[in-house]
């Protein structure tokens, strides 16, 4: 995915195992595969049994981690972060998991989402005595468990879910147990697998296929797994009203070779395409795609329509994150960085450019400059999905309107200010067949929020920052 280009992000993935003589190595792979959902910063927490100890930084996973700090995390229990910042600075103290220690013992908390009711949390907690050491609305959560006074862990984690609102896949972990919990809605994935005798969770299936763990099932919205020595238990601790899953995994967040609920993702994004060639066909030479998460759907197009799918847009696989910035010419063009066109490929010809997603427009416009540059006759831009028109709460970086194109101007107005010689959106309706949750739909199963402006929770409507209400 081209995360550093497009200008939408997720926020982090979680991982974790038990049970296993070699967690953190597992870990540490099972993160590698995760890699794509965050880049700002990676952490590591093991429990032996007796003690919890953590390593996290900032950076991509085989920078913050050498085969040396690696072999001094012992245990059989772990859980993993991959950070993408969407609430909360790019600080070090901010990279998860998150570890707090007390008299009674230590726990390290790992969180994929966003609390649409942080902030009134945080007030609430602080009249009470709170200090908080992080910017990021995960601790809140944290002490959340430590106020809610039961005798059991177990039931203190499932007092403090009740009172969180949003999208959370949470790990929670202590010397002998880890934790397991998706809000209610069901925002983010997260599956349970096995490996041998351990268990594995993660945001994504792909680690599963990375450490040879086999899929068992996915974590119930609104479920708590309890996870020990003495195998595993399932507790609920809310009834979920339907499942929400974000329709962004499956458009571009998730890698393909993912199943997000039992759906490939890679089958999903190609129906994406197909459907957006039924609803917007075009005479052209050529389809090409953006890599990497719009090649999928432009496989589809191609096969809906015949015109050849050729790879007219090369990504750069080299450029890091420590790359020496260009001059003040090539950073007005910095896409030049991360893509190329292949001249031979669309020079001439009337190109199909299938992409997943128009969030400011800034990208689109260097991408159709860059296809044209290298000859393109003609270029149609073509998105899987339908406008970006309302900002995400949940863990996605576009939290107010005036980020996004589509909330101001008609289709006709962004394909003026990209340049393109036309371009349509897939429909809502398109985007529910493509990815075929459900035949019901009224019911897809899916969050339409950034689509269609109706959220699964209660916000503040007078917000750019909305809180769901919990008092």
């Amino acid at each position: 995915m081209l995360t550093e280009i497009k200008g939408l992000n997720e926020e982090c993935g979680v991982f974790g195992v038990w049970g296993h003589k070699d967690a953190v190595h597992i870990t540490y792979y099972g993160l590698h595969s995760l890699q794509h959902r965050g880049q700002e910063g990676a952490g590591i927490v093991v429990t032996d049994g007796e003690k919890l100890k953590a390593k996290k930084g900032l950076g991509l996973v085989n920078e913050v981690f050498n085969s040396d700090e690696i072999d001094q995390l012992h245990g059989s229990g772990a859980i993993g972060h991959v950070r993408y910042t969407t609430s909360g600075d790019s600080d070090l103290i901010n990279v998860q998991p998150l570890m707090f220690n007390s008299q009674t013992g230590s726990l390290a908390l790992a969180h994929n989402g966003n609390l649409v009711n942080a902030t009134a949390l945080k007030h609430h907690l602080e009249r009470q005595g709170s200090i908080f050491q992080t910017t990021s609305d995960t601790e809140v959560l944290a002490h959340l468990i430590k106020r809610s006074g039961y005798e059991h862990l177990e039931d203190n984690v499932k007092n403090a879910l009740t009172m969180v609102k949003g999208a959370y896949a949470f790990m929670v972990m202590v010397e002998d147990t880890l934790m397991v919990a998706l809000d209610p809605n069901g925002l983010r994935p997260l599956s349970l697998g096995r490996l041998g005798d351990a268990y594995v969770v993660s945001s994504e299936t792909c680690a599963f296929d990375i450490i040879g763990a086999t899929y068992e099932r996915e974590v119930e919205p609104g479920e708590l797994l309890i996870i020990n020595d003495e195998g595993i238990r399932s507790e609920r601790f809310s009834l979920s009203p339907k499942r929400s899953i974000c329709s962004m995994e499956y458009v571009y967040f998730a890698r393909p070779d993912s199943n997000v609920d039992q759906i490939n993702v890679h089958h999903a994004r190609k129906n994406l395409g197909k459907q957006l060639a039924f609803e917007h066909p075009v005479e052209a030479d050529v389809v090409t795609g953006v890599p990497d998460s719009s090649i999928s759907a432009a496989i589809g197009y191609a096969e809906q329509t015949g015109i050849p799918y050729e790879l007219g847009l090369i990504k750069n696989r080299y450029v890091g994150r420590t790359f020496i910035q260009p001059s003040q010419e090539l950073r007005e063009q910095g896409v030049k960085m991360k893509l190329s066109a292949v001249r031979g490929v669309v020079e001439g010809k009337r190109v199909v450019m299938v992409d997943d997603s128009i969030v400011r427009g800034t990208t689109s416009r260097r991408i159709v400059r860059l296809l044209k540059e290298a000859g393109a006759k003609e270029v149609h831009v073509r998105i899987s999905a339908p406008p970006i028109t309302n900002p995400c709460f949940y863990g996605i970086d576009t939290s107010t309107k005036g980020e996004l194109i589509a909330a101001t101007k008609t289709v006709e107005e962004i394909r003026e200010e990209i340049g393109a010689d036309s371009l349509s959106y897939l429909t809502v309706d398109g985007l529910k067949a493509g990815i075929g949750r459900s035949n019901d739909m009224e019911n897809c199963g899916q969050c339409l929020a950034c689509f269609t402006g109706s959220y699964p929770t209660e916000i503040y409507p007078e917000s750019d920052h909305p809180y769901e209400k919990v008092y």
